[in-house]
């Protein structure tokens, strides 16, 4: 599972993250896939920060005229 959560784009998981929200809007959901659903949804959220922190990162060092492998 943990290779499956890598392979994905910054775009697939911001769409997954819209899905999950949108499941925990519907009033028909369990107290357990509720929370099932929440932590599914902050684990995505955490490795899309990392993911722009690291673009970030290299656009800094871009920017300052080295390259990222330096």
């Amino acid at each position: 599972m943990a290779e499956e959560l890598e392979e994905k784009t910054l775009e697939e998981r911001m769409e997954m993250l819209t899905d999950i929200i949108d499941r925990l809007e519907s009033s028909d959901l369990s107290l357990d896939e509720s929370f099932r659903l929440y932590k599914e949804g902050m684990q995505q959220l955490q490795l899309c920060n990392g993911m722009i922190d690291t673009v970030e990162k290299e656009l800094q060092i871009i920017e300052e005229g080295g390259t990222e492998n330096e």
